[in-house]
């Protein structure tokens, strides 16, 4: 579906200096499967994901999606063929709507679906549809607005940025449900999950582990799980002391 061939990505630094921000990738996401790419924080997760969407521009290499190479395309062109992304920290629109924001998602679709997307997602759609994605709402509510956006796209590939930021444990669980639902043996469509949350990695077909913009380690989760399970764990428990929902063997 996608193939990152020795991708760069380059800026320029406050010394004026060109830097590298990740370097050489090569990925293949399929279809049908999920996958978790995680890492510590700065290493390149979400500059890899962004330049998957277009939202940054790498400097070298090429990405192909179904067989095109879609290097040169616009973020709006790439969203046109089939590419979606969530963001961690979610844009807010001030003077548009839930409803707005959702018939921008998919144009056409009718307020029973919309209501549907939105309990997906754990919202009312009583209390939301006609609230102002503005400052009014948490960083929490836009997070799950904008899953149920990229979810109501159905997106050939769909990139989730840390989908678990801000969201209560049982909304978690709820779209955990969802997403593997919706991509698990799905010849159509791919999810791409950027975190560090032990309830989503083992639900994933295959973690990518990135550090250094470079691509460490990549497996399924009982291959991977143990090299990076302490300082998961660790992390988790600074910042939640949340209970595993899943074991992985």
């Amino acid at each position: 579906m996608l193939i990152m061939e020795n991708v760069t990505m380059a800026v320029d630094g406050d010394d004026g200096e060109n830097r590298e921000i990740i370097h050489d990738i090569n990925l293949e996401f399929q279809p049908g499967r999920l996958y978790a790419v995680t890492g510590p924080n700065g290493g390149g997760k979400t500059s890899i994901a962004k330049v998957i969407m277009g939202i940054y521009k790498h400097s070298r290499g090429r990405i192909l999606f179904d067989g095109e190479d879609v290097s040169e395309l616009s973020v709006s062109e790439r969203a046109k063929k089939g590419i979606a992304y969530a963001f961690q920290q979610p844009p807010r629109f001030k003077g548009l709507t839930v409803t707005d924001l959702l018939g921008i998602a998919k144009p056409g679709m009718d307020n029973l679906a919309m209501r549907k997307y939105l309990r997906d997602v754990g919202l009312c759609p009583e209390d939301y549809m006609e609230r102002d994605v503005g400052p009014g709402l948490s960083g929490g509510e836009m997070k799950r607005i904008e899953i149920a956006q990229v979810l109501a796209r159905e997106a050939r590939l769909s990139i989730f940025d840390e989908p678990e930021a801000g969201v209560d444990l049982w909304t978690i669980q709820k779209l955990l449900g969802i997403i593997i639902q919706r991509f698990k043996n799905n010849d159509h469509a791919t999810a791409v999950i950027i975190t560090h949350n032990e309830n989503v990695l083992p639900i994933c077909d295959e973690i990518i582990v990135v550090e250094d913009g470079l691509i460490k380690e990549r497996g399924t989760p009982a291959e991977i799980w143990p090299l990076i399970k302490d300082d998961i764990e660790c992390k988790m428990k600074e910042q939640c002391r949340g209970e595993m929902l899943y074991e992985i063997e």
